[in-house]
């Protein structure tokens, strides 16, 4: 290290003295050996050695580990002089304190134990097929209390994991057994689905559960070939290319073609698809769904689930106005659909001029369009979530962000109509897809 020989001036140094000398100057003052410092150094070397021996040979694991902890001590001591404050010093851990764990376990009542065991062991093909009705849903407490509480739940959960058990979120479904599903269905004159494959997969999974077979429960097996029972078995009766248009349409087809494989009773429910994949709704499928409507009201109420989306490319327009042609078919071929009181709220208005009566007509429409409890029930289901085998070429207009925004948009848009909205990305984002649609 270089020194400069005079100490550093406070002011500035004279134009005429002499420029600084530097020189290399030792640290260290000298240190002149003497005999007794040279006795007094070998004396201390001696006793340190002399004690060092000692202890090793004494307790040699002991010593060794009591120098590597001193000197981990010491390097740590180093390392620490050499962080910034904010990493050395010490700071109170931050805890959350839950009054309570996760998830509870199911309430303790008759209605919950189909819930928390496997409601399809009794199932035809279940040790082929390996599917558990605990892989699919994992119960919890506690139970929602009414139905629109449920619808949000369902529409928020997800999974713990991909493929992991579905879960909705804050309060937990029922997992109706195969006889509660017969029972709910039966309330229904009839269930009618309209929609796109989304909808057929819908339709496909409700025959599984009342004829209780995994294997071919949702497909026409009873005219099936050898190749088709191959192609068609579990999972893959739901591949849309090779089993699609050997999909269970209705339930009157069972009844007629294989009734024993039906568990409901006999004659007490009726579910129908009809494919509408997209908008403008063509002639002929309308005048499907006409047919499907008495002009009588019936002594049941009749159910509708909608869904609609990707054949529009995710149009909220198109989406909106797919539903608006479905509803208003719907009441004008069975006004006891109609609630009365839009009838006199129609009924009352009269208007001086066409321009006014058109738009009370548009606003009597959409009025008409409002659930009546409990004897119209609809529910609009939006699309799942996109799988990473979905074509590249959809991924923009309807990937995941894209889906996102439209389940958003459409559940606001159909409760101002009294549907009811059940969203489907949150549950199926970490669901394996087959083609990633």
């Amino acid at each position: 290290m270089a020194y400069q020989s005079e100490k550093y001036g406070s002011g500035s140094p004279s134009p005429t003295a002499p420029p600084p000398h530097w020189t290399l100057a030792p640290r260290m003052t000298s240190w002149t050996p003497t005999p007794r410092r040279v006795g007094l150094f070998v004396l201390s070397v001696a006793f340190l050695y002399s004690l060092v021996a000692f202890l090793f040979l004494s307790r040699p694991h002991q010593v060794g580990i009591t120098a590597m902890v001193c000197l981990d001590q010491f390097v740590d001591m180093m390392a620490q002089t050499q962080r910034p404050s904010y990493l050395t010093e010490h700071l109170p851990y931050n805890s959350t304190l839950l009054t309570h764990a996760a998830f509870q376990p199911p309430e303790a009542l008759p209605h919950r134990y189909p819930d928390m065991v496997d409601t399809f062991a009794s199932y035809k093909y279940r040790n082929t097929c390996n599917i558990s009705s605990l892989d699919l849903h994992s119960p919890f407490a506690p139970l929602c209390s009414e139905r629109e509480s449920m619808i949000t739940a369902m529409s928020s959960g997800g999974r713990i994991g991909h493929d992991a058990p579905y879960m909705p979120r804050g309060c937990d479904m029922r997992w109706f057994s195969t006889e509660e599903i017969c029972e709910i269905l039966s309330r229904f004159e009839k269930v009618i689905i309209l929609g796109d494959s989304m909808m057929r997969h819908v339709v496909g999974s409700i025959n599984v559960l009342i004829r209780k077979d995994l294997g071919y429960g949702a497909v026409t097996d009873w005219n099936f070939s050898p190749e088709e029972r191959q192609d068609c078995f579990c999972n893959y009766q739901f591949n849309v290319k090779a089993c699609s248009v050997q999909g269970i349409f209705k339930t009157a087809d069972v009844v007629k073609n294989d009734p024993e494989s039906l568990a409901c009773p006999a004659n007490t429910i009726d579910v129908i698809i009809e494919m509408m994949i997209r908008f403008p709704i063509p002639s002929d499928e309308l005048d499907r769904l006409r047919a499907l409507l008495p002009a009588k009201k019936p002594d049941r109420p009749y159910a509708f689930i909608l869904g609609h989306g990707l054949w529009n490319d995710l149009d909220l327009q198109a989406t909106l106005d797919w539903l608006d042609t479905l509803l208003d078919v719907s009441k004008q071929h069975a006004p006891w659909l109609v609630s009365s009181s839009s009838k006199s709220s129609r009924s009352a208005t009269k208007p001086k001029d066409r321009a006014a009566a058109a738009a009370a007509a548009a606003a009597a429409a959409k009025r008409e369009r409002k659930h009546e409890p409990g004897f119209w029930p609809r529910l609009f289901l939006t699309p799942n979530a996109a799988g990473k085998e979905k074509p590249d070429e959809w991924i923009v207009s309807q990937g995941n962000k894209a889906l996102m925004v439209f389940e958003e948009a459409v559940g606001a848009e159909v409760r101002r109509r009294g549907v009811e909205h059940l969203g489907t990305w949150n549950m199926s984002i970490q669901s394996n897809k087959f083609d990633g649609v």
